[in-house]
């Protein structure tokens, strides 16, 4: 298992996710009111996340030798891991150069605590756990399918 191909492909999975799913859900025409997760635009975007983060596991697990569930999980857990230092990152580097104060930077650092609480977090962690479970297990199961000969025909 490499682990920097693996972090890179999630890296680029999270900008995917970030930029390209988040872009195209937003052509759904959002709808007013009631639950903000239960929307067409929000479902829309963990269906497109899902289906992104899904073929970036199969990117990476189809070079390895025995695809799996378990290569399939932890591939999505670093998926979400990489997505929540992502965030972390970027809230960061934003304060920093908004304020260009360190001391700004340590008082917003208390708020990112609140955010891995949120159910949007939860909802990450299964757009990156679930694609790539999914994915393993499907490659497991292709594996130990018995192959038809071609002296059968």
């Amino acid at each position: 298992m490499k682990i920097e191909r693996m972090i890179l492909i999630a890296f680029l999975g999270n900008y995917l996710v970030n930029n390209v799913a988040a872009g195209l859900a937003s052509l759904v025409p959002a709808t007013q009111g009631g639950n903000p997760i239960l929307t067409t635009q929000y479902i829309t975007f963990a269906v497109l996340a899902a289906i992104t983060t899904g073929i970036m596991a199969w990117w990476y697990l189809k070079n390895m030798p025995s695809g799996g569930l378990v290569p399939g999980l932890i591939f999505g857990a670093v998926g979400f891991v990489v997505a929540v230092l992502t965030a972390l990152l970027t809230g960061i580097a934003g304060v920093l150069l908004q304020t260009g104060s360190l001391a700004q930077v340590a008082s917003v650092l208390p708020n990112f605590g609140p955010y891995l609480w949120q159910p949007t977090t939860a909802i990450l962690l299964v757009v990156w756990v679930a694609p790539g479970a999914l994915v393993g297990w499907m490659m497991q199961m292709r594996m130990k399918a018995p192959m038809a000969s071609s002296m059968d025909m």
